[in-house]
């Protein structure tokens, strides 16, 4: 597996897991109805913050992920990241890869700590590889999140120092 720059190009391979990742609306917060073009938008992300493809020796884009500052100004030292995996392909590293690269992409760049503002407490699979990694939960809103079949869940905040 490969971890690279996305391109305009990657997006026709992303659209339909990340299209399906959303509409199912049990892990992000995003509108269950986004469109293609504010998909994009959202997710394509340019310098200084980046967008990369987990790639399998053949070319298939097997996940995402897009990294910037969590905040501007005086609370830019901190980053954020975000990551989608086809699900065709869970299970086999893809998520953990991606988690890994962002956090050297934050360190190399300079960022103190990275900060998750919004993990379902439902999507366990993802709670523990990030607690696996080393992040931790700050704070849960109670309630935050609205699972389309749990009903209304907690929203974590997990933060790892770099």
């Amino acid at each position: 597996m490969l971890i690279r720059e996305a391109t305009a190009d990657d997006w026709a391979a992303i659209w339909p897991f990340f299209h399906r990742i959303t509409a199912a609306g049990d892990t992000f917060t995003f509108p269950l109805d986004l469109d293609e073009k504010t998909g994009r938008d959202w997710w394509m992300y340019s310098a200084p913050n980046r967008t990369v493809v987990a790639v399998a020796d053949d070319g298939t884009v097997l996940g995402t992920a897009k990294m910037n500052n969590n905040q501007n100004g005086n609370g830019a030292h901190v980053a954020s990241a975000s990551y989608m995996v086809d699900p065709a392909h869970g299970g086999r590293g893809v998520g953990r890869a991606l988690v890994e690269y962002t956090l050297d992409w934050a360190r190399a760049e300079g960022f103190r700590s990275m900060q998750f503002n919004a993990v379902a407490a439902s999507n366990l699979h993802a709670v523990r590889l990030y607690e696996r990694l080393g992040f931790t939960v700050i704070g849960t809103i109670p309630e935050g999140f609205h699972h389309p079949e749990q009903g209304y869940v907690g929203l974590h905040v997990m933060h790892r120092p770099l």
